[in-house]
């Protein structure tokens, strides 16, 4: 379990207020990598991740990138988000797992919805680190 300290932001870097432990954050962030824009595709140029890939295979795959995507929900609770937050990104998730069960639909939703990075979005938000992370 890592331990929280207090943070010297520099000048030139985003702050983060002491409280928020970076390494969870860093650590939501490799999950929001891995399932919305780890890798490129090379021939049109945008940027996917495992969900969309997990979710050509019907129900398996989707459920999958929701039990992952759960990860980012769960550690904005030990972080002390809002009730109201946590809700909203149950309702991503929800919305991501029920659009993205949908053959063919649901992998161009997966695209373009990417849940994962707004519920990082919203703990940020939440936490008050002033880090905005591209959708």
């Amino acid at each position: 379990m890592s331990q929280q300290v207090p943070v010297e932001t520099p000048a030139e870097g985003p702050a983060t207020p002491n409280r928020v432990d970076e390494a969870a954050i860093e650590r939501m962030h490799a999950v929001v990598r891995l399932l919305d824009d780890g890798f490129e595709l090379p021939v049109l140029g945008v940027r996917v991740g495992l969900d969309p890939i997990l979710g050509v295979l019907p129900i398996a795959g989707d459920s999958v990138a929701t039990v992952i995507g759960l990860y980012i929900v769960a550690e904005s609770a030990r972080l002390g988000v809002s009730y109201g937050t946590i809700a909203r990104q149950l309702l991503n998730i929800a919305v991501d797992l029920c659009i993205g069960s949908i053959p063919a639909v649901g992998d161009v939703f997966d695209l373009t919805f990417r849940s994962n990075r707004r519920n990082l979005n919203l703990a940020l938000e939440d936490l008050g680190v002033d880090m905005e992370l591209e959708q």
